[in-house]
């Protein structure tokens, strides 16, 4: 049997619809049916390794888990990451196929089809329904030749829509409206229903705008979604994500300070810090300066490592590090940070951009050479120092070696070594992404900077606020309405 689809798409980026679908998986879920999650394109820089070895966008992750499903390639089939302004990593079913520039993109998409496709029958012959969620706006008439993320893809699979707007950036009631008058008549009419998510006031007061919307499109309204205040207790999708910086507090708690550079990933393994009382965390964007004040700096993820790299000394962040390494302050460098902290990153082949090789900030003595075999693996292990035990993800390029290593930061359980400390034991880095959302080694971690840590289970609470959304959204949504809307795909033959 073929499960029902709907698919869900925005008027525009960041409307909510990770979030939306998430809860719905979960709603659904405690329904008692099987929910398989759907994104056929994403971009984005969140990953995470899946199951069958290989990567998909954190937010699909992030609803696998809602639908209590283990994660797979097929909820993400096509996986853009990007690594410049105009250019972007192209991961199909979980496998890097190569880099490409915006516009050569645009022309490999029908190609993608097909992969996308498959996918969807693999989820759709194993589940009751697949919640599908578009990409970016479904306004984008200007990238609607071959399609596969929005109404393209809609119009392949036979898949209805519902539209989302965010009533908390205004102007939703033209965003909406517009999005119809907009699209060809062939893809508006793929629409079946809406919902205005963010909503903040008495809805009684819009009460009058939703009618006004279901009127001027002829669209069922399905609901007026109130803020979720919650729901920066879970990963956020991408970038655009990124808790806004404030100016540093004075309130006596240890600050860590996150280095945002251009291309950030992975970013999301720092909520369960965000979480914790006993410390101050802080995303630094470029422009602004490294607090003096900090107690560790930390340079995260990075998806093009010597692009970022140069963005981090052109915003003077190395002379600030330098700085804070003679104050006696502490840095830590994952993954593509940790690759920065050593003599010198090597490029030979231009696997991230042109073929070259930079200088690191020299903070470790250790050199990188980036490769093309990448690693996707979840691992376990113990810090080296005192045995705490781990667990995290590896999703990298590039091999470290030099003096440091001898004073690995982590001893995976296969007895493989990770990472370096240098001598002063005050500067270290590590590939393995995910470590602090291991309860027992943020708690030693945080105990090292002499601070507590007050969240005793970090994956309870991210299940416990999946449970309050899907009760958010059985409460706002008509969720009884979306599954009567849904109807089984045209799948391809296999």
């Amino acid at each position: 049997m073929t499960a029902r689809a709907i698919m869900f798409q925005g008027t525009g980026s960041d409307v909510g619809k990770s979030l939306v679908v998430a809860g719905l998986a979960r709603a659904l879920t405690l329904r008692g049916l099987k929910v398989a999650p759907f994104k056929p394109q994403n971009m984005s820089n969140n990953a995470a390794v899946t199951a069958d070895g290989g990567e998909i966008g954190r937010a699909q992750a992030l609803q696998a888990r809602a639908a209590r499903l283990p994660t797979s390639v097929h909820m993400n089939p096509v996986l853009l990451k990007p690594q410049s302004e105009v250019g972007s990593q192209v991961v199909v079913q979980g496998r890097v196929v190569g880099n490409v520039k915006a516009g050569a993109y645009q022309a490999m998409k029908p190609q993608l089809m097909s992969a996308v496709l498959d996918s969807f029958a693999r989820l759709s012959a194993e589940a009751d329904i697949v919640l599908v969620e578009g990409a970016g706006s479904a306004s984008e008439v200007n990238l609607r030749a071959g399609d596969i993320a929005n109404m393209g893809f809609a119009r392949a699979a036979n898949v209805p829509v519902v539209l989302i707007g965010d009533i908390d950036r205004g102007g939703v009631i033209a965003s909406l409206v517009g999005t119809k008058a907009v699209l060809a008549p062939d893809d508006a009419a793929m629409i079946a229903g809406f919902l205005v998510n963010k909503f903040r006031g008495d809805p009684a007061l819009f009460a009058g705008g939703m009618n006004d919307i279901a009127a001027r499109t002829g669209w069922a309204s399905l609901g007026l979604v109130p803020h979720f205040k919650d729901a920066q207790r879970l990963p956020a999708e991408d970038a655009l994500g990124l808790p806004s910086s404030s100016h540093s507090s004075t309130d006596g708690r240890p600050k860590a300070i996150v280095l945002a550079y251009p291309r950030i990933s992975n970013f999301d393994e720092f909520d369960p810090l965000r979480l914790e009382d006993g410390i101050e965390l802080r995303f630094v964007r470029p422009g602004e300066p490294i607090p003096g004040d900090a107690e560790i700096v930390i340079l995260p993820g990075s998806k093009a490592t010597i692009a970022d790299l140069t963005a981090l000394q052109e915003t003077g962040w190395d002379i600030d590090l330098a700085a804070h390494v003679r104050r006696g302050g502490r840095v830590l460098g994952i993954c593509g940070g940790y690759q920065m902290l050593g003599q010198i990153v090597s490029d030979p082949d231009g696997y991230e951009g042109p073929a070259g090789s930079v200088a690191g900030l020299g903070l470790l003595d250790v050199a990188t050479t980036l490769t093309p075999d990448k690693a996707l693996r979840d691992v376990t292990g113990v810090l080296s120092d005192d045995t705490t035990p781990f667990r995290g993800y590896e999703m990298h390029i590039g091999e470290t070696t030099g003096a440091d290593t001898a004073r690995p930061f982590l001893r995976f359980d296969d007895g493989r070594k990770d990472g370096a400390i240098d001598a002063s034991g005050r500067i270290a880095g590590c590939y393995v992404h995910g470590l602090f959302a291991d309860d027992d080694l943020r708690a030693r971690w945080l105990a090292s900077l002499g601070t507590w840590s007050n969240v005793t289970d970090y994956e309870a609470d991210v299940d416990a606020t999946l449970d309050k959304l899907a009760a958010h959204l059985e409460r706002h949504i008509a969720i009884d309405g979306i599954l009567k809307l849904a109807r089984e795909p045209i799948l391809p033959v296999r």
